[in-house]
């Protein structure tokens, strides 16, 4: 299940309203915790989650900073903070609360179609390849696509948007990066020189920038990890995303993703201001 994340692990407000928002909606009667269970699994949600953890190694940069100004802890305190295991029992806790069981049956019965299954198995390994590989690969099919005039460009596109049909993504990328640079301030690892209102001011002018560049770098992530793939699948791929019930639910997993990912980010800024002496931002 491919979700955009912040721009890269820190590019793939409205999120904290766009959850409750998602939550408020769904009505009451939710799946039971085994079928979240298989439900993680089966689309590969699973993974994605985990996956968040690989975002810890841009935090220093957020800041200004690097790793290693936090000393030899960096590295255990990370990953104690972006505990995979931790992080899944995060998700399926809201899940268990929020997802109902019609819309479960419906997405896990295409992941787990033939189609379904080889998606999820691309995905998976896209979650966790190098960074720096994908990207350039993902740059070199994009330019090939656009020499080759092919309308495939045009599919994985309409994939990307039916992914994030709100663009609820940029918003989501700001508010995290918000929220962790507040944290830091208020943890004494760095020092703003301004306030909360200035600080959303400001990334509010980027807006625009930020957006153009989520938005190419998704279609570079999605270039590579479908590359083997068929124009013809990854059609029949956005038709299912494109599906209301399908819908729902992404809109309810990127809630819970940048949920999972502002809470393990104020959380590591917290661990960070017990690392390092204070820096000025």
């Amino acid at each position: 299940m491919m979700l955009r994340v912040f721009l890269g692990r820190l590019l793939s407000l409205g999120v904290v309203s766009c959850f409750t928002l998602a939550i408020m909606v769904l009505p009451a009667r939710a799946a039971d915790r085994a079928n979240i269970e298989a439900f993680l699994t089966t689309t590969g949600f699973d993974v994605a989650i985990e996956s968040i953890a690989l975002s810890a190694e841009s935090a220093p940069e957020m800041l200004g900073l690097d790793a290693s100004d936090f000393g030899i802890e960096w590295k255990r305190v990370s990953e104690e903070v972006f505990d995979p295991a931790m992080m899944r029992e995060r998700a399926m806790d809201i899940l268990e609360e929020t997802l109902e069981d019609d819309l479960l049956d419906h997405v896990a019965a295409f992941y787990a179609s033939p189609l379904g299954a080889e998606l999820v198995a691309a995905e998976n390994d896209s979650h966790m390849a190098d960074e720096d590989h994908k990207r350039e690969a993902g740059k070199a099919l994009v330019a090939e696509m656009v020499v080759d005039g092919a309308g495939r460009i045009d599919l994985l596109e309409r994939m990307n948007h039916a992914i994030d049909p709100n663009d609820v993504g940029p918003r989501a990328a700001q508010e995290i990066q918000i929220r962790f640079l507040l944290a830091a301030s208020y943890a004494g690892v760095i020092e703003l020189r301004m306030d909360e209102a200035g600080l959303r001011a400001a990334l509010k002018e980027s807006e625009g920038a930020l957006r153009r560049d989520m938005a190419a770098s998704a279609l570079v992530s999605a270039a590579y990890t479908y590359r083997a793939f068929s124009d013809e699948d990854i059609r029949t791929y956005a038709e299912a995303l494109e599906d209301p019930r399908m819908q729902t639910v992404y809109e309810l997993m990127n809630a819970v993703h940048y949920d999972i990912m502002i809470n393990r980010f104020e959380a590591l800024a917290g661990r960070m201001g017990d690392l390092s002496p204070g820096e000025e931002l």
